[in-house]
């Protein structure tokens, strides 16, 4: 990665510990809910048939190969003076198995990047899954485990008459490793959606939360020197019951104060009006990188971790939107009204960037 001496007014005043004669390397954690990438084998019955050529959408392998192509494309333009190599992590949701990832890391727009890929087949009906991304030259795989969404996380906040065992929701990911030689978690989710209403479906992902926050805290009782990404699709917004109160990931960095406290940098930024998913006008913001005090404490004192969050951002480039109709501004989908756009995604990507100094 390339070594950078961060003068700019902006590093300065967001992180005040930043000295400007000491350099730097960046290091990008993105997530990305990529709209429905299926292969065209139906293998998955009614849940899959209209991703196939003989479903509604007649999905067939020129307009599979043309989103493979958009996907690639849109993240190899993720690069920045600090990161010409792109995000050395990304979370990816909307995903239907290992199979449509390695042909996405192999077109040509990634090839040279040779990401690698950790994926697990959860129980969504439909098939969708997470997956994680990674840059080899600068993150080392340690364990990988999967957590599944069970009574044990109803019955914590007081939800167990309402668990049903038919709810097939996305499997948690974690990922556990080295990223540039530091110990880091990484937690890659999709929550259950808002089908029936957002009040009315609260539940469900109020209870999903439980089980980011019980992975969280267990990892942290076996090592409390690591640093935690939870990352994800939440289908709610940083202020909604499941992210501020469920999973407690707090508004203010000056209220993260202890390692297993979580900071929320999108919160912020929604209050601005700027989100990853618009629907009649309204923004939300769904896809969020959440972070613990690992990252956060850039004081000068002993335990100042090497690895410290530099900003958040929302990754809202025009190319990615669409400028026709009542949509304007929006993220430009693959499909709008069963007609193919040819477009990107319907969530806009998230990045967070990390700097550790050089020694």
């Amino acid at each position: 990665m390339k070594k950078l001496a961060f003068i700019a007014l902006a590093a300065v005043l967001l992180i005040p510990a930043l000295a400007q004669d000491r350099r730097y390397n960046m290091y990008g954690v993105m997530f990305y809910n990529l709209e429905n990438l299926f292969d065209t084998i139906n293998n998955n019955g009614v849940y899959d048939l209209e991703f196939s050529p003989n479903g509604a959408r007649q999905w067939n392998n020129e307009k599979y190969w043309q989103k493979q192509h958009n996907m690639a494309y849109a993240i190899s333009q993720i690069v920045t003076q600090g990161t010409p190599d792109g995000p050395a992590l990304i979370g990816v949701s909307e995903i239907e198995n290992i199979t449509v990832l390695q042909d996405l890391v192999r077109q040509p727009e990634l090839k040279s990047r040779r990401y690698q890929i950790v994926h697990h087949d959860g129980p969504d009906r439909r098939g969708v899954d997470v997956g994680l991304l990674y840059n080899p030259r600068v993150f080392k795989v340690l364990n990988v485990t999967n957590q599944r969404l069970t009574a044990r996380y109803f019955n914590a906040l007081g939800y167990g008459q309402r668990y049903n065992p038919e709810t097939r929701t996305r499997d948690q990911l974690c990922v556990t490793g080295l990223l540039a030689g530091e110990k880091v978690s990484v937690l890659v989710n999709h929550w259950p959606s808002r089908l029936g209403g957002q009040e009315q479906s609260s539940y469900l992902r109020e209870a999903t939360a439980e089980m980011a926050r019980q992975t969280i805290d267990s990892l942290l009782r076996d090592d409390p020197n690591q640093g935690i990404f939870f990352m994800g699709d939440l289908n709610d917004d940083p202020q909604d019951i499941s992210c501020a109160k469920a999973l407690g990931a707090k508004r203010e960095i000056n209220d993260v104060s202890a390692y297993n406290d979580l900071y929320n940098p999108w919160w912020k930024l929604l209050d601005k009006g700027i989100g990853t998913l618009a629907y009649k006008g309204q923004w939300n913001l769904f896809d969020q990188i959440i972070m613990n005090g690992y990252f956060t404490k850039y004081n000068d004192s002993k335990d100042k971790p090497q690895l410290t969050f530099l900003r958040a951002e929302v990754l809202n480039r025009d190319f990615l939107k669409t400028y026709e109709g009542d949509r304007q501004g929006y993220p430009m989908r693959t499909y709008s009204g069963g007609v193919f756009l040819n477009g990107y995604s319907d969530h806009f990507p998230t990045i967070i960037y990390i700097v550790k100094e050089v020694k």
